[in-house]
């Protein structure tokens, strides 16, 4: 049992809804654009490189993804890219954009059984308008005290986060399928976190080593948080 948590915060793609499987899908589809150029897995390879030279200045979110396709399809084609394939990738982005919101299962059912009893936050990477638009598709609102939308997950973000909700580390309970994200720098200020882990991961999210903390906790689905927290 997690004593004293006063808050909890909630990941939001992957941890509430589908979202991963959606840019597999999609870059399935960008490398097989690319097929006369590189085969699929240089070119899925290449888009990766893109994404990471651009995290700094794009930060997360489809939009971003957009516009690393756009510009790996330049570089790999010499700048000789057709305006056929520049369309098709406009077309997968807005396709991603629009996609309906499939709620993980036993989700709902976890935010009813919090509610009332804990100030409830959804903390989650990405573009502010496509996060806005995912949360108000959800339906899930209203079980939500706060909703942060972060450019990062690190230490620094995580502090901002309890400065703005007034909570003490030791009162924070952070959720959700990232370890890197999710996790690792909410036990380094002294908060608690539980892994979800989710089917399929971004590389970028990955680590290659275990987490050791006695405030860190794993399960197999989020119904099980419930077993560690007091209603």
């Amino acid at each position: 049992m997690i004593h004293q948590i006063s808050v909890i915060a909630f990941d939001a793609d992957d941890t509430l809804w589908v979202n991963e499987p959606y840019f597999q899908e999609t870059e399935a589809k960008f490398c097989g654009l690319l097929e006369d150029y590189l085969p699929k897995h240089t070119a899925s390879q290449e888009l990766f490189k893109t994404e990471m030279a651009n995290l700094d200045l794009y930060g997360y979110g489809i939009k971003a993804y957009i516009l690393s396709m756009l510009e790996t399809v330049l570089r790999i084609t010499g700048n000789t890219g057709s305006p056929e394939i520049m369309h098709k990738v406009i077309q997968y982005g807005q396709e991603m954009l629009n996609k309906p919101i499939e709620l993980l299962d036993g989700v709902e059912d976890v935010l009813k059984a919090l509610s009332g009893h804990y100030r409830l936050v959804v903390a989650t990477k990405g573009d502010l308008l496509d996060q806005e638009r995912k949360l108000k598709k959800s339906g899930l609102e209203q079980y939500f005290h706060h909703i942060e939308i972060m450019s990062d997950k690190k230490e620094k973000d995580y502090h901002k986060l309890l400065k703005n909700l007034d909570c003490a580390p030791a009162e924070f309970l952070m959720m959700g399928n990232s370890l890197k994200s999710d996790v690792i720098p909410v036990l380094g200020i002294g908060g608690h976190a539980i892994h979800i882990p989710y089917h399929t991961t971004w590389e970028h999210e990955r680590i290659d080593y275990n987490v050791e903390d006695p405030k860190f906790y794993k399960v197999d689905s989020i119904r099980e948080i419930l077993r560690y927290l007091q209603k």
